[in-house]
C-alpha cells in the first residue's frame, strides 16, 4: 500500500509508454541503447528506494525538525544513511553524460524516478534537488577547472549546492541586491553581502557546500544588467581537489517554517570578517543569464513537487475513503436497519476524489509532457522542432509552476476534508501534507510573478506565434478524438473553450498594449489559471483518446463485460481516463469559461481602490 500512496505506477506507466510513447526514444542515436526493460528498472528501483528509505523520514523530519548551534545546522541522524544511498545510486546525476559521472537517462524516465525520489519527501530531497540545479551551471558556463573543482563532485553528491539570490530588500526585485564583489590580484573576488531564504545554505550531509552567489562588482551597473554570479564554497577547495580553510561564509539563523521542517531554509552572512572569496562563473555583468538556467529549471521541478504532493494526497485519501465506515447510504438514509457504508459511497465524498483524481492526472501528463519535449530537443536533427519544442517549453513553465503547485495544494486540503476531523490532526499524514504543500506557490518567484511572466513576456513571444501553436496542438488532439463516438461531445465542448481562451488572449494582449495595462495585469493570476484549466482539459482528452483507443480493441473480445484479473483492471484503468476527461470538460471548463467572461470586464476595482479604501 505505501508505494501507492506517493504515485500511482500504473498511471506513470500509462503516461510514459501509451501517452508520449517514449519507448520511440530508443530508436535514435541518443537513447539507441536503452529498452524500455531498463526504463522500467529505474523507476522501480527509484521507487523501491523511496518507500523503503526517504517515505519513513517525513515523520522524522517534521517532528523532529534540524538543530541550529554554534552557527551550524544538524539535520535529523536518520538522513545520513539514506542520504549516503541516494548519492552512491546516482540519483542526482540522473540525466547527465555518463562521461561526467551520469546515468545519460532520457528526462521523461528521470521525472518519473524523480516522483518517488522528490514525492517521498522533498525536505529529503532538496538536498539533491538544489545541487543538480547549480552543478548544471558549471556544466554549462564554468571553466574546466570549476568543472574538476566542483561540478564532478555536486553531481556525485559529495558536495551539495545551493541558490543564493534573495536579500531582505531585494527578493521578487533581484535588481536591487545590495551584495558586492571585489576582484584580488589574483583573479578570486571578495564577496560581501548578507542574504536570507537558502535553501540548504548550511548543514551536516556533506562535506561542502558551494553557493552560487549573486553579487555586484564594484562599479558595475545598477540593476540586473550590472550582477555577476560566484562560486563561494563553504571550504575553500584548493587546486589540488583537498579542502583548504573555511571561508567566511556563515549560517546566521534557520527559519521556523509552516512546513518542510527538516529543510534549513538560512540565513548567510559572506564576508562578515572580510575572508570570503569566490570565482566568477560565466561572464561579468552576466549573473542573471547564467542563473536563469537554474532557476528555469528549479520553477519546473517546483511544478513538478505540486504533481507530487498532489498526488500522494489524492492517493492517502482514496485509500481512507474507501476504508472508513461512517452513516448508511444516501438512498437508505431512513432506513434504520440499513449497514453504515464506506465513506466513498457518499457523492459528496466522491466529488472531492473526482476533482482530485482528474486534477492529478492532467499535472502528471502536463508534467511528463514538458519532460518529453526536452527529449525530443535531445535528439532531434531539424533545428525548426528543437526551436518549437523550446518554445513550447518556455510557454508552459510558469504555468507548470503555478496552476500545478496551486492545484496541488489545494488537493492536499480537499484530502483533508476527506478525513473529516482526523484530517486536521497530525495522526495522519495528510495535514502535514498541506503544511509541506504551501511552499511551492512561494518557492522560485511567486505564483502572482509567474502569471506576470506568462502574460508580459510569453504570450508575446515571437508575436504570438508560439501561443498560436500551443491552441492547434489543442485542435489536432481535439480532431483525433472527436473521430470516436464517446468521445466526440467533450471533443466539441472542449474545442469551444480553446477558442474562447484564444479570444480572451487576444483581449489582454490588447489591454496590456493600452492605457489599462495595470487593469490587465490585475488579471494576470486568473488568466493563467484559466490557461492552466485549458491545458489540463487539453491532458486530459489525450489521456482519454489513448483510453478509447484501447477499449476499442478491448471490445473485440466476446469476454469484454466478464473479464478477470489483469485484464479487467486494464478495462476500468482506461473507462476511468475517459471519466476523468468527461468530468473535467464537463465540470470545470464551464467555470473556467464563466472566469474568461470576468477577465474579459477588466474590472477597474482592484487598481482604482484608494490605499486608504482598503481599510484597516
Amino acid at each position: 500500500m505505501a508505494a501507492q500512496l506517493i504515485a500511482d505506477r500504473r498511471d506513470v506507466d500509462f503516461v510514459l509508454y501509451e501517452q508520449l510513447e517514449v519507448e520511440d526514444l530508443q530508436q535514435t542515436e541518443k537513447f539507441g541503447d536503452m529498452d524500455k526493460k531498463f526504463f522500467d528498472m529505474v523507476i522501480s528501483e527509484a521507487r523501491n528506494f523511496a518507500i523503503k528509505e526517504i517515505l519513513p523520514l517525513n515523520e522524522i523530519g517534521d517532528r523532529e525538525g534540524l538543530v541550529f548551534e554554534n552557527n551550524r545546522v544538524k539535520v535529523p541522524e536518520a538522513f545520513h544513511r539514506p542520504y549516503a544511498q541516494f548519492r552512491e545510486g546516482g540519483w542526482i546525476s540522473m540525466m547527465e553524460d555518463p562521461d561526467i559521472g551520469g546515468q545519460g537517462l532520457p528526462f521523461s524516465i528521470a521525472q518519473a524516478a524523480s516522483e518517488y525520489l522528490m514525492g517521498a519527501d522533498f525536505s529529503f530531497g532538496a538536498f539533491g534537488f538544489a545541487t543538480h540545479g547549480a552543478a548544471k551551471m558549471i556544466e554549462l558556463f564554468g571553466t574546466p577547472e570549476q568543472k574538476r573543482l566542483y561540478m564532478d563532485r555536486m553531481y556525485a553528491g559529495e558536495f551539495t549546492g545551493t541558490m543564493v539570490l534573495t536579500e531582505s530588500e531585494a527578493g521578487s526585485d533581484v535588481g536591487a541586491l545590495t551584495t558586492t564583489a571585489r576582484k584580488n590580484d589574483d583573479g578570486t573576488y571578495t564577496i560581501t553581502g548578507n542574504k536570507i531564504f537558502i535553501t540548504c545554505g548550511e548543514h551536516d550531509l556533506a562535506e561542502n557546500i558551494i553557493h552560487p552567489v549573486l553579487a555586484r562588482i564594484e562599479g558595475a551597473p545598477a540593476g540586473t544588467r550590472g550582477i555577476s554570479l560566484f562560486l563561494v564554497p563553504k571550504i575553500w577547495v584548493n587546486e589540488d581537489g583537498s579542502l583548504g580553510d573555511s571561508n567566511d561564509v556563515v549560517c546566521t539563523g534557520i527559519e521556523e517554517k509552516m512546513g518542510i521542517h527538516a529543510s534549513p531554509t538560512c540565513q548567510l552572512a559572506f564576508g562578515g570578517r572580510g575572508g570570503c572569496r569566490g570565482v566568477l562563473l560565466g561572464e561579468e555583468n552576466k549573473g542573471m543569464k547564467v542563473m536563469f538556467h537554474m532557476m528555469n529549471e528549479a520553477r519546473l521541478g517546483v511544478g513538478s513537487l505540486g504533481l507530487f504532493n498532489g498526488s500522494s494526497a489524492y492517493l492517502y485519501a482514496l485509500d481512507y475513503a474507501r476504508q472508513r465506515i461512517q452513516g448508511r447510504e444516501l438512498t437508505k438514509v431512513m432506513d434504520k436497519e440499513a449497514p453504515s457504508v464506506a465513506i466513498i459511497n457518499h457523492p459528496d465524498v466522491r466529488r472531492q476524489l473526482m476533482w482530485m483524481k482528474a486534477h492529478v492526472e492532467g499535472m502528471r501528463s502536463l508534467v511528463y509532457y514538458v519532460a518529453n519535449l526536452f527529449d525530443k530537443m535531445e535528439t532531434t536533427v531539424s533545428e525548426t522542432e528543437r526551436e518549437e519544442h523550446s518554445d513550447l517549453i518556455d510557454l508552459l513553465t510558469p504555468v507548470i509552476k503555478s496552476y500545478c503547485t496551486d492545484r496541488g495544494y489545494d488537493c492536499c486540503v480537499s484530502a483533508m476534508q476527506v478525513y473529516g476531523g482526523y484530517g486536521y490532526t497530525s495522526d495522519y499524514p495528510v495535514e502535514r501534507l498541506a503544511r509541506d504543500s504551501k511552499i511551492n506557490s512561494i518557492y522560485e518567484g511567486t505564483n502572482g510573478i509567474q502569471a506576470m511572466d506568462l502574460l508580459g513576456r510569453k504570450m508575446g513571444a515571437k508575436k504570438g506565434a508560439t501561443v498560436i501553436a500551443l491552441f492547434n496542438h489543442m485542435n489536432r488532439t481535439a480532431a483525433g478524438a472527436s473521430e470516436y463516438p464517446a468521445l466526440k461531445d467533450i471533443s466539441v465542448k472542449f474545442e469551444s473553450a480553446v477558442q474562447k481562451l484564444g479570444n480572451t488572449a487576444m483581449a489582454m494582449g490588447s489591454t496590456v498594449m493600452s492605457a489599462d495595462i495595470l487593469h490587465a495585469f490585475a488579471q494576470a493570476q486568473p488568466f493563467l489559471d484559466v490557461t492552466g484549466d485549458l491545458v489540463m482539459a487539453w491532458m486530459l482528452l489525450s489521456r482519454a483518446q489513448v483510453a478509447e483507443s484501447k477499449l476499442t480493441e478491448m471490445r473485440k473480445d466476446p469476454k469484454f463485460d466478464t473479464l478477470k484479473g489483469k485484464k479487467a483492471k486494464n478495462k476500468y484503468f482506461y473507462q476511468g481516463q475517459i471519466t476523468s476527461a468527461q468530468y473535467f470538460i464537463e465540470t470545470i471548463l464551464p467555470q473556467a469559461i464563466g472566469r474568461m467572461k470576468s477577465i474579459e470586464a477588466f474590472s477597474k476595482t482592484m487598481v482604482d481602490m484608494p490605499d486608504e479604501g482598503f481599510g484597516g
